[in-house]
């Protein structure tokens, strides 16, 4: 049994061993005897530190004089041990980087890391957002994209969306006044950038060099477009960084943006396990190894020393600021969104698909079912299965109608039905949670004949394409379901896969058809 009645009630970081001595987790507090003391008093410690206070053989602890002291002693212990139990700070992906080499003509390319010369800006999160960026960049200042100078000119600079410095068409100069542009708009100030070039238009346009204003006109509306894409553009005149997390079933999952002077410019998203004072865990740990901004956005109070231990690291005051309303808030809320699609898209989909249909359980996996023919012709079966969410490629089925003259949907759609669950029945196979038939009532009624057949009790549902109306059995008229809602439009994805797949199909039959 562990005593804490001579644990010191001041400040300080303590220090849980396993029986082998290994430092296994690291821990502040403001008090150390109240602090350390609840980890063998309480009930209702969850399922992790249940486990860490099982392997505690001994306590050790360091006294300082400060709770800032006490935030930066754990980082360097915790650096310096590497706890089992506290917070494996590994970022969840790795993004990419716009790299502009150090050359006398500057190439701007995709970068996996800051590693070597040259500026790096980023790390970007969309791989699409980057690549748009890049693409406009080049095309908007006429940069260039080869690795090495070519002697002559290439395509790019036939149509004029490069400056072609192969050829001598630019000096350096002027090319590295068009890279400096190009750089303003990756650190953020394309509202300075856009007041630069209107300048220069209406010098130009008094000069009479009209064709070149021009350009400097399409410049600006390229990038004022790029402007309202930004997802934070608040023209603030100090960093900051917006932290948000959901936690689910045991598991926190944080996302935190980096805002530069009022324009988002990177996000990076954490899972960890849930323990008490994680926050204030995490805040510590990653800005020991990032520099603080000027102000954190959080979602709840923390520590009260929190602030003084990041002014600390920053070498200047730090703001944490918790908003209960206005455009700070705005700022948590968005967070909070972006991590409901990042980590919870598809089961909020099946929730809502759920809740919509009136479904017994949670729809994990759903079977969906095609019929593709031409005139009759060469009539085949798809089916498709998504599971939690997302396409379950490697069970897809594909079916030539076997019992079935002419062009008769409704008895197809029984023949691959009945061909499906009465092999899973005969194999003891997994069955699905929902059954989704694309068409009408008529292909609805003809698979739920079949599953009554079978004796099976499986929800199915059908989705007519014309109006995207959904049928159940045992109601005449389709749901009253908006087409735009989320349990619809995921219907619909899986009904379109189906269908992709069913014309795939058939389209191999009737190439085959023709070869032979």
């Amino acid at each position: 049994m562990i005593d804490t009645q001579s644990l010191p009630t001041e400040p300080g970081c303590y220090l849980f061993s396993d029986a082998e001595g290994t430092i296994i987790y690291v821990g502040k507090a403001k008090n150390l005897k109240r602090r350390v003391s609840s980890y063998f008093s309480r009930h209702d410690l969850d399922q992790k530190t249940r486990r860490l206070v099982a392997a505690i053989a001994t306590v050790d602890f360091i006294v300082t004089d400060t709770e800032v002291e006490a935030f930066i002693l754990e980082n360097t212990l915790i650096k310096k041990h590497q706890p089992k139990y506290n917070i494996d700070l590994k970022d969840s992906k790795s993004y990419a980087y716009i790299h502009v080499t150090d050359e006398p003509y500057p190439r701007f390319h995709v970068a996996r890391g800051p590693d070597g010369d040259g500026r790096y800006y980023g790390p970007f999160v969309s791989a699409r957002e980057r690549d748009d960026l890049l693409r406009l960049l080049k095309s908007l200042f006429g940069l260039r994209s080869c690795r090495r100078l070519p002697r002559r000119a290439c395509l790019r600079a036939h149509i004029g969306s490069c400056s072609a410095p192969c050829t001598g068409a630019i000096g350096e100069e002027d090319y590295r006044e068009r890279t400096r542009k190009a750089e303003a708009v990756l650190k953020g100030d394309i509202a300075g950038l856009i007041r630069t070039l209107r300048e220069e238009m209406a010098a130009l346009a008094g000069r009479q060099e009209y064709e070149r204003a021009m350009e400097l006109r399409d410049q600006i509306a390229a990038l004022e477009g790029l402007r309202e894409r930004q997802h934070v553009d608040r023209q603030k005149a100090y960093n900051e960084d917006i932290v948000n997390y959901i936690v689910s079933e045991g598991t926190v999952f944080l996302m935190l943006f980096n805002v530069d002077r009022g324009t988002l410019s990177g996000k990076r998203e954490y899972t960890f396990d849930e323990t008490e004072g994680f926050l204030e865990e995490f805040l510590a740990r990653y800005y020991a190894e990032n520099e603080p901004p000027e102000e954190v956005i959080l979602p709840e109070a923390v520590d009260d020393a929190l602030p003084g231990y990041l002014s600390h690291l920053r070498g200047g005051r730090v703001r944490v600021v918790v908003p209960q309303r206005g455009e700070k808030k705005n700022l948590l809320d968005l967070v909070r969104k972006n991590i409901e699609i990042a980590f919870f898209g598809d089961r909020i989909k099946l929730d809502e698909l759920k809740r919509r249909l009136h479904l017994p359980d949670l729809p994990v996996a759903i079977e969906c079912f095609d019929i593709s023919h031409l005139s009759g012709t060469a009539m085949v079966g798809s089916m498709v299965r998504f599971l939690r969410g997302k396409p379950d490629k490697r069970n897809y089925r594909r079916f030539r109608i076997r019992t079935v003259e002419g062009v008769d949907d409704f008895a197809a759609i029984a023949e691959v039905v009945r061909r499906r669950y009465s092999r899973l029945q005969k194999e003891g196979g997994e069955l699905p949670d929902l059954i989704l038939i694309d068409g009408g009532k008529g292909q609805l009624a003809a698979a739920g004949a079949v599953l009554r057949e079978l004796d099976l009790a499986i929800p199915i549902a059908a989705i007519a394409k014309r109006e995207e109306e959904v049928f159940v059995p045992g109601f005449s008229h389709p749901l009253p379901l908006d087409r735009h809602e989320k349990a619809s439009l995921f219907l619909q994805e899986i009904r379109d896969e189906a269908h992709r797949f069913a014309i795939a199909y058939h389209r191999n039959l009737r190439k085959k058809t023709v070869i032979s």
